[in-house]
Parts: C-alpha cells; sequence; structure tokens
C-alpha cells in the first residue's frame, strides 16, 4: 500500500506497444495496467499508487499488448522503489520482449521456482524466502516459457552421424532471442572480395623456393608467428607446438608401442631402446589415425591426406623432441611397410615429413579440436539450456552469457566455411565430403571425460608434465571455474536430494546428452543429474567449453598458420615413398601462393580480435543483485585476476609465452 515507483531499462530502440506489468508480494499481487511503450533507448519511470499492501516483493510480471503494430523491444531490467524508506529491488531479464504471453522477471538474486530448489537459503543471498514457491506464482509462467522456447529453439540435423544443433540454415532463421553481430559476416565478406583478383595475380607467380612463401606472409603478424616462421625446421619447435601449441589435444603418453608402427627387418635395437623408454615413461605419440582412408579434397588437381603417427621424448629440461618414426599412412594388407623417418636421414627428408605432419595436424585441429569439441558442443549446451530452462531458473542465469553468438557464428560456419562450395571446399585437402566424415569419426571421442582438463590430462598421461602450460593452465582455470560454480550452486540447492527433484534441470541433462549429443551417456555423459557435486561437475564442464576449451585452440590461429609451410591446409603432392628428397620436392608438396593466399585470408578471419570482445566473467549483464551471488562473484574475478597476473609474470621469464589461457584474453563465449 503506497506510491511505487517502476523504472525500465530498454534498448536499444523502443516498441510500439503497451506493456502491463504486474506487482507481486509475499502478501499480494497489484496489476499497475497498460503502461506507455518505453523510449527509445531510454530508461522510463513511472509513480503509481498502490492500494493493496503486498509486503516484500518477490516478481515483477510483464505482458505485452499490440497497437496499432506489433513489435519488440530489448529489456535489460525493472527495477522498483517501495513506498517510504524502501530499498530499490532490480528485476534482471537482459532478452527480448515478444508474442503476448506473461513473463515473469524474478527478484535479483535468481530465485528459482522449481520443484526441490532451495529458495530459503537464498535469504543469506537477498533472495527468495521461500522453496517450491508453494503458492505456484510462476508455475504456469515458466511451463508456457519453456513450450514457447521449444518452437522457436529447434533442434536440426546439419549432416547425418553428427551432434545436433539450432535448426535453420541461415541467420535469419535464427530465433529473435539470440544476439546477432554483423561483424561476423561482413568482416567474413571482407575477407573473401579480394580473393578471384589477388588469386589470379598469385596464378602467375611460381614458388620455387621455400622463402618464396614470404610473399604471402603478413606484415603484421605476431611475435609468435614470427618465430615459427625462423625456426620452423626446429625439433624443439615442433615438439612445443604438441605441447602448447594450436592444437594440444593430440599428444599423449604412449602405454605401449602403438600397433601401426611396424619396423623393417634390422631394426630390432631401435625396437629394444623403445620399449626401455616406455619402462621408464619417457615416450608420447601423436597419432592421426582419425584421417586413415578420408577422402581428399579436388581444387584444380587431386590434393593429398595423410594419417601420420609421431613419437616423441620428453626431456629432462621439459622439451619435447621427435624421435622420428614418422609413418605417414598405416600399414596396409600386402604392401610394403610404410616409410619411417629416423633421426639418421638427411635433414631435408625428415623435414618433409614433419610439412606432412604439420598439415595433418590442421585438418585435426581444425574439424575436432575447434570446430567440434569448441563450437558445436557449446551449440548443444546452449540449445538444451534454451529449450529446458525458463529465465528464471538460476543454472539458466547462470549459463547463458555464456552463449552470446554462438548459434549465430555456427550458423554462418555452417552455411559459409563448412558447407558446399565453402571455404573447406575451396582451400582445405579434406573439403568436398572428407571434413564431414572426419567430424562424423570424431564423435566416438567426445567423452565426458575429455571435457573436463583433470581427468583429460589423467587419461593422456600429462598431469606431471610442468613443460605442459596448456594443461598447468587448463587445470588452474579448471579449479577457478568449479569453485564458482560450487559457490553459486551452494546457495539454491541444500541437498543432493533437491538436485533429483530440479525436474526443470533433470529434462536439461536429458536434452543434452540424449538428444543434442546423440545418446552420449555411453560416452560417460550423464542422463540425469543426481548429487550436487554431480551438478556442480557438469556445469563446470559446460563453463569450460565455453571459454577456456574454445580459447586454448582458438586464439592460436595467427601465431600458428600463416607461415604456410609449418601449417599447409593442404598437400598438393602424395606422401613420398623414397627419403631421397630436395628442397623443390617440398615446395611441390606445398600449395601454390593462390592457395597459400585463401588460406591466409581464411586464418586471418578465425583469428582476429572481435572489438565487442568481452573476457571471461567480465559480461555485464547483471542476473544476480543479492549479497551471496556477489560475494561469489567478487572471489570469482579476484581468482581470475590473481591467475591473469601471475601467467603474466610467468610469461615474461619465457622464451616463448603462452597466452591462450590468459583470463583476460579468454572470450566469455564462443565466437571465431
Amino acid at each position: 500500500m503506497g506510491k511505487y515507483t517502476v523504472r525500465v531499462g530498454d534498448s536499444p530502440a523502443g516498441a510500439l506497444n503497451c506493456a502491463q506489468r504486474w506487482l507481486v508480494g509475499e502478501h499480494g499481487e497489484a496489476d499497475l495496467g497498460r503502461l506507455l511503450p518505453p523510449l527509445p533507448g531510454r530508461k522510463t519511470e513511472w509513480e503509481i499508487d498502490v492500494p493493496l499492501r503486498l509486503g516484500r516483493l518477490l516478481l515483477v510480471k510483464l505482458r505485452k499488448h499490440k497497437l496499432l503494430l506489433d513489435s519488440d523491444w530489448f529489456n535489460k531490467w525493472i527495477a522498483v522503489q517501495g513506498p517510504g524508506t524502501q530499498d530499490e529491488v532490480l528485476f534482471p531479464r537482459y532478452r527480448w520482449v515478444q508474442g503476448d504471453g506473461i513473463i515473469c522477471l524474478p527478484e535479483g538474486a535468481g530465485g528459482a521456482l522449481g520443484e526441490g530448489v532451495r529458495l530459503e537459503a537464498a535469504a543469506v543471498a537477498g533472495a527468495w524466502t521461500v522453496s517450491d514457491d508453494p503458492q505456484n506464482l510462476c508455475k504456469r509462467q515458466r511451463k508456457q516459457e519453456v513450450e514457447d522456447r521449444n518452437r522457436v529453439y529447434r533442434w536440426g540435423s546439419w549432416k547425418d552421424g553428427l551432434i545436433l544443433g539450432i535448426a535453420g540454415n541461415t541467420q535469419e532463421d535464427l530465433p529473435r532471442e539470440e544476439d546477432k553481430n554483423l561483424d561476423f559476416t561482413f568482416s567474413l565478406a571482407k575477407g573473401l572480395k579480394d580473393l578471384p583478383i589477388k588469386g589470379t595475380l598469385d596464378l602467375a607467380v611460381c614458388v620455387k623456393r621455400l622463402e618464396d612463401f614470404k610473399k604471402v606472409f603478413p606484415s603484421g603478424k605476431t611475435p609468435l608467428a614470427v618465430r615459427v616462421c625462423d625456426c620452423w625446421k626446429d625439433d624443439a619447435l615442433f615438439g612445443y607446438q604438441f605441447l602448447k601449441g594450436a592444437n594440444p589435444m593430440l599428444l599423449r603418453r604412449s602405454k605401449s608401442l602403438p600397433a601401426r608402427l611396424l619396423l623393417p627387418p634390422g631394426m630390432e635395437d631401435l625396437h629394444t631402446q623403445l620399449e626401455k623408454e616406455l619402462q621408464a615413461g619417457s615416450p608420447f605419440e601423436a597419432n592421426f589415425s582419425l584421417l586413415d582412408g578420408v577422402k581428399p579434397n579436388v581444387i584444380f588437381k587431386q590434393q593429398y591426406v595423410a594419417a601420420p603417427l609421431v613419437m616423441l621424448e620428453l626431456q629432462p629440461d621439459g622439451r619435447l623432441l621427435p624421435i622420428y618414426l614418422f609413418p605417414l599412412q598405416p600399414p596396409q594388407h600386402r604392401h610394403p611397410p610404410p616409410l619411417l623417418f629416423l633421426p639418421s636421414d638427411p635433414p631435408i627428408a625428415r623435414l618433409l615429413a614433419k610439412t606432412w605432419v604439420h598439415s595433418s595436424d590442421f585438418q585435426l585441429h581444425q574439424l575436432q579440436s575447434h570446430l567440434l569439441r569448441g563450437h558445436l558442443v557449446a551449440e548443444v549446451i546452449s540449445v538444451a539450456t534454451m529449450r529446458s530452462l525458463p529465465s528464471l531458473h538460476p543454472i539458466y542465469k547462470f549459463l547463458i552469457s555464456h552463449f552470446h553468438y554462438t548459434m549465430e557464428m555456427n550458423t554462418l560456419s555452417r552455411s559459409s566455411l563448412v558447407s558446399e562450395f565453402g571455404i573447406f571446399d575451396l582451400v582445405v585437402s579434406t573439403g568436398s565430403g572428407g571434413h564431414v566424415d572426419i567430424l562424423q569419426r570424431a564423435i566416438a571421442c567426445l567423452t565426458y571425460r575429455s571435457f573436463c582438463p583433470p581427468d583429460d590430462l589423467a587419461d593422456r598421461g600429462l598431469l606431471d608434465v610442468k613443460s605442459s602450460l596448456y594443461g598447468q593452465d587448463a587445470l588452474r582455470l579448471w579449479g577457478v571455474i568449479s569453485r564458482y560454480v560450487n559457490g553459486m550452486v551452494g546457495l539454491f540447492y541444500e541437498s543432493d536430494e533437491a538436485v533429483k527433484r530440479d525436474s526443470e534441470l533433470q529434462a536439461c541433462g536429458r536434452e543434452v546428452t540424449e538428444v543434442g549429443l546423440q545418446g552420449a551417456q555411453d560416452r560417460g555423459f550423464p542422463l540425469c543429474l543426481e548429487s550436487r557435486a554431480q551438478l556442480c561437475h557438469f556445469v563446470t564442464m559446460c563453463i569450460f567449453t565455453c571459454t577456456g576449451q574454445h580459447a586454448s585452440t582458438h586464439l592460436s590461429h595467427l601465431d600458428c598458420y600463416l607461415w604456410i609451410p609449418d601449417g599447409s591446409c593442404t598437400m598438393w603432392k602424395p606422401p613420398p615413398t623414397s627419403k631421397d628428397v630436395t628442397e623443390k620436392d617440398i615446395v611441390a608438396s606445398l600449395p601454390n601462393l593462390q592457395q597459400a593466399h585463401m588460406q591466409k585470408t581464411f586464418i586471418n578471419f578465425l583469428g582476429r580480435h572481435r572489438p565487442a570482445m568481452v573476457s571471461l566473467g567480465q559480461h555485464t549483464e547483471e542476473y544476480f543483485l543479492g549479497l551471496g551471488p556477489q560475494a561469489v562473484l567478487k572471489q570469482f574475478w579476484e581468482e581470475l585476476t590473481t591467475m591473469d597476473k601471475e601467467i603474466e609474470v610467468w610469461n615474461a621469464r619465457l622464451d616463448l609465452p603462452y597466452e591462450y589461457l590468459q583470463p583476460s584474453k579468454v572470450e566469455n563465449n564462443v565466437t571465431f
């Protein structure tokens, strides 16, 4: 009872609709009537006399009413100041207002009204003081919201045998609620518009020496790209790139000699030496068998793909050096054993073998590690969340900031990069269908443990490898995110039983595992969440996948792939059958300058710095405003800042700094 001041924060433009609002308190509900449309980009404020005694405000309801024309607007928040000296209460939303359904905005502490959710514990956070919404204030609205979302956030299948994504072929097909950034489209179009002219000019320039590739080496290269160009022939840099380069997900400690490593007669001593090193735990391997049998592309002429096996040895000083056992293809029945490249071979022959390894690594990095494990899995998590959790749910509020632009970027990728006649078909040796084959094969490698660094690094034998800066930083970032998740989850779930009873949460887990990931329970993903610990582990995995995991395979593009001989997107000659090799043979195996220029354009697009990039945890949307959530967020920010500074200090002492998991450089969501 008394005068209430209502403010709204809407942007970037107003609407042509009236909005009806209700204030819901612990003692009653007041209809504020239909209020005028918000002004474009302005905060709008009303003072309204309410004849009822509402008590402490619990939520605001909002409903759009069409006038002459129907239009949507973006609602950031609604703030309400009660009578007397009551504090202003903020009801955040940060979503589009669409349709004519009733929208519920809970108080900013993030109370979740689902079954079994701990609301009384949120009193510490200035949130809800009741559990399970006993008055059923929003039961119908939250159910309606999920049903409405299921109609617009539909699962779609890009290719058979792959995990699912958002339905739609173009950015215009995406739900209106999804953030859209024309910068993605414009930057890709800008990069591609000059290709016909420049590519034609490059056709007239012959590559005669490896040095000729400097003609397409950009002037604005990164310091690490310069080092790659200068030192790409060195063994130390070759091993470095497996430990902390573009694709740190392939290396693993050898537990036994790989079955495909067939040593020819007369190499018994080498076999004995390898067995001794296995017992000492020093050999590591990078096995590209996923590429075996992939049909190569035809770009003007036949391209080639290899599936090498690399054996490396960890030195006492932390360097990883190749043992140079490079069978570039698996053994085939009734064929002679594949050619091995050994330390005693001519350096130029070993260089050709390393060139093949880097080209193979390019394929798996772009398709398996970056596209599939980064972009497409993040899309599964985002679509499942939108289909299962209403905007009042705490886990929705917890995850939503990590989904900005993901669906848009992935839709653009499917329509321009990996589509028919897209960039992969024009430039990459696995284009024109081979790339889809690789993605389908890689689904079997999408295990739950592989998305959780403590488990993944243990399984690959890298936990104790201090020179694996990816591994060390991934473990630390995972720990920071995990403590943040545990703190937040503890505010809303008082027991394991509360987790089990949250039907919306359980639906989200099933949607991720069984639907989006296509039956991934067989690969360890949870079908149901039965404890707070399991929920925390799952949410930590979701956030790390959308942030750190993607950053570790994305930020390296401009460092590792602009010097073409060290990371060629295609090979123009078949793998060598002889070690009688010259520089001319290496040059002939690499793409011409036209293809090299197209690769540079492609990599510049993928690796460009996004002007509006938001670092991990630095999103401006305030979904949780209570004292408890704010304390958890403050601790999260402090830990990220500490980690960032310590990495900066550590990198200053390194010859080659590792920055891909430095929190200030890790984006809060998956874009490029």
